[in-house]
């Protein structure tokens, strides 16, 4: 992406694609993981530093006038960075910012203007990323938010429907313990308790947990 006439459905189009993956579960775990495990890294390095950098800026702020548009830029804000940016501050510098979209969208309709639970799903996510001192009671609304996410869904999908409320529900209980995501404590270079330390050896990391479809 080589022009600065950047628009929402060049993130739309990008992260949703029209592919059918909400018709199969397993498909639709697919997106998931892609999504999740850095599987979109290179596409995003390539081709969408510029768009990403001008969100930070705020410079798509506008965006957020719609409800698909304020999507696109909530995904510019929260998910591209961790993609452009892995493995540095960088990479957090706008979960203030997402998860105040976010919040804003519940708010003002939004939210519930989207149909899809992979779309809501991603407002959830932005929601739990920013760490702050209100943090465990946002956590109280991503679980509240994530027990909904099944009456939208399409039947096709409910295999995994747990997932987010499990999810919600791990993140929660980590914010309950160490009262911030530990495990961005090395890139933050920031000291870790004893008992961070033994959560960072282990390495469970509900990001990067596996996708369970529920069978039976």
């Amino acid at each position: 992406m080589t022009d600065q006439s950047y628009k929402p459905e060049d993130v739309l189009d990008f992260w949703f694609p029209e592919n059918g993956h909400w018709e199969d579960v397993e498909t639709h775990r697919a997106f998931w993981e892609e999504r999740m495990r850095g599987g979109m890294d290179e596409a995003i390095i390539r081709d969408y530093e510029g768009l990403t950098v001008a969100a930070a800026r705020g410079e798509l702020d506008h965006w957020a006038e719609t409800p698909r548009g304020r999507l696109a830029l909530l995904i510019a804000l929260d998910q591209f960075p961790r993609s452009l940016w892995r493995d540095t501050p960088a990479a957090f510098g706008q979960d203030i910012k997402s998860c105040r979209l976010a919040l804003e969208a519940l708010e003002n309709g939004h939210y519930e203007a989207l149909k899809n639970t992979w779309e809501r799903q991603f407002f959830i996510v932005a929601i739990s990323h920013c760490e702050g001192p209100d943090h465990m009671a946002r956590m109280d609304l991503c679980l509240e938010l994530s027990k909904k996410q099944p009456d939208i869904a399409p039947e096709s999908l409910l295999p995994m429907m747990d997932r987010p409320v499990q999810q919600a529900e791990r993140v929660r209980g980590i914010i309950q313990r160490f009262g911030r995501h530990p495990h961005r404590n090395p890139i933050y270079g920031r000291v870790s308790s004893p008992e961070e330390e033994a959560y960072i050896a282990e390495g469970d990391f509900p990001h990067q947990s596996a996708i369970e479809i529920k069978t039976g």
